[in-house]
């Protein structure tokens, strides 16, 4: 078995999610995630500038869209804000719950989430401690949804607690649930300040998914600083990243399932799908 490499379904700005999926395709993937969703009706969706999918909306559908394009589903993104304070403005444990019961229903593994960088002086002044209590806190009933449903929730490195080897294995331990795995993803755990392949290495039997980025030299001095950036204009194997030596830790891990590009631009996204393949990977 090989890991299988998939592509971002936001690789358009201002564009339809069948847009998106229609360039997946186009470029000879067969594996994409649900990236970009949220509650009820989305205005954008309806104008034709937004690649939004509801979380309320029949989960059935989705999977035709793909379907009808040839694309395997591999993840529901499901990026919360679990640093700050809940609201009903924020994304959080209700939309996490949703993403499960919709993955679960049509057979979709895997739910990434993240606890995001708080923007909140309430969410800025938490003690480690404090803040790994408020995030299990915020996952233990999505966690239970969603171990009767038969999906994973995956923890991904995109802010200050997900963002440390430590931290990670803090909520790991706090958390001690059989539905919470971890979503790897190069360039958030380079970003954060951590060595990827020694995340790899760490914690390598509980990594269930991945995200690939490459990021270049001019982010050196910003890392530590910022937990995450959405995707990378870059190809995979240029950028400053030990690509490669994360890629053989995670084979050396037994990992064998499915993986993302988080990248920007034809040329990039293709570049990043020929060196993965020139490592072992099949897209």
């Amino acid at each position: 078995m090989a890991i299988k490499i998939g592509c971002f379904a936001l690789v358009d700005p201002f564009s339809t999610l069948e847009h998106q999926l229609d360039r997946v395709r186009d470029w000879g993937f067969k594996y994409a995630d649900v990236t970009d969703t949220g509650d009820g009706a989305v205005l954008g969706n309806h104008f034709g500038f937004s690649a939004v999918a509801s979380l309320d909306a029949n989960p059935f559908d989705l999977q035709r869209m793909f379907a009808e394009r040839g694309l395997t589903i591999t993840s529901y993104c499901a990026h919360a804000d679990l640093l700050d304070p809940s609201a009903p403005w924020r994304y959080g444990t209700s939309q996490i719950i949703k993403a499960v019961r919709a993955a679960g229903a049509i057979g979709v593994k895997h739910v990434v989430t993240t606890e995001g960088e708080p923007t909140t002086p309430f969410g800025q002044q938490l003690s480690l401690n404090d803040a790994v209590f408020l995030i299990a806190e915020k996952l233990h009933e999505p966690l239970k949804v969603a171990e009767d449903h038969g999906v994973t929730i995956l923890l991904e490195p995109h802010g200050p607690i997900t963002g440390s080897i430590d931290g990670t294995s803090a909520l790991l331990e706090r958390l001690d649930s059989p539905a919470l795995g971890l979503n790897f993803d190069s360039g958030n755990s380079w970003l954060a300040g951590m060595d990827p392949v020694e995340y790899v290495k760490t914690f390598g039997e509980k990594i269930q998914h991945v995200h690939w980025k490459d990021l270049g030299a001019e982010w050196e001095e910003k890392r530590g600083t910022i937990y995450g950036c959405g995707m990378s204009p870059i190809a995979v194997g240029t950028g400053v990243i030990d690509i490669e030596g994360a890629f053989r830790a995670l084979e050396a891990a037994g990992f064998d399932g499915y993986s993302t590009l988080e990248v920007g631009g034809d040329d990039a996204v293709l570049g990043s799908a020929t060196y993965l393949e020139s490592l072992g990977a099949v897209r």
